[in-house]
């Protein structure tokens, strides 16, 4: 099963699509399932595959030796002549994006691992923000170290922060955090709770991130299937 650290010995690429029914959801996941299973490109690690679940989408979590096994992936006839317009067929928006894990907090339960798989119950939640580069290490921060008060919000698992390097689809510097809860209802819980009854510490953070950052986009889903290298 595939583990997120931040020891910086991999490239995290996350492709998100986003699409209008659920009936190219689930073409966007038969597809992404058949690429996976035949991969077997020079440098890859692992994909897993998630189903959007408040909006019509997927993501894939990939992890690559490094930038210059992807490139020659991206650079392959396969990607640009079968899969990219494959793609182009059934979403409304593909965003491939290269970062690294600048952060990761777990409960104390987890023993300091994050772990992604279809056979976990996590329901995940994938945020995007857009900054300003001299803006980036700041955003890191203050999406990351400075959010240890959510160690004790009721449904939390897990939460990484990526620090995005470059990407298809997104203009300029932007960061991700990749988050997982107990269920649906404790991330809505948390997400909807009212301004008086935040804790002081989430006050602070939330006032930073929104100074911060440039745009915003999210979407929350299940994984539903993943495999690594020699699997």
């Amino acid at each position: 099963m595939p583990k997120i650290a931040a020891d910086g010995q991999h490239l995290t690429v996350l492709n998100l699509f986003t699409t209008d029914t659920a009936e190219k959801q689930e073409k966007l996941l038969a597809a992404m399932r058949q690429i996976v299973d035949a991969a077997a490109y020079e440098g890859w690690i692992s994909s897993t595959v998630h189903a959007g679940h408040d909006k019509f989408g997927t993501a894939n979590f990939i992890q690559w030796r490094s930038t210059e096994d992807l490139d020659a992936r991206y650079a392959g006839d396969e990607f640009k002549h079968r899969t990219l317009p494959l793609f182009g067929e059934i979403t409304t928006s593909i965003r491939l994006l290269q970062n690294e894990i600048a952060f990761t907090q777990q409960k104390p339960a987890l023993n300091g691992v994050t772990e992604v798989s279809p056979t976990r119950d996590d329901y995940t939640a994938i945020e995007l923000f857009g900054v300003a580069e001299a803006d980036q290490e700041d955003l890191v921060d203050a999406l990351g170290a400075s959010q240890e008060y959510l160690l004790d919000v009721p449904g939390y698992r897990t939460h990484t922060v990526l620090r995005g390097l470059k990407a298809r689809g997104i203009e300029g510097k932007f960061v991700v955090v990749y988050s997982q809860w107990d269920s649906k209802e404790a991330y809505d819980a948390f997400r909807t709770e009212a301004q008086p009854d935040r804790v002081p510490d989430r006050l602070k953070v939330d006032a930073r991130v929104q100074a911060l950052r440039t745009w915003y986009d999210d979407n929350t889903y299940r994984v539903v299937h993943t495999r690594s290298a020699g699997e």
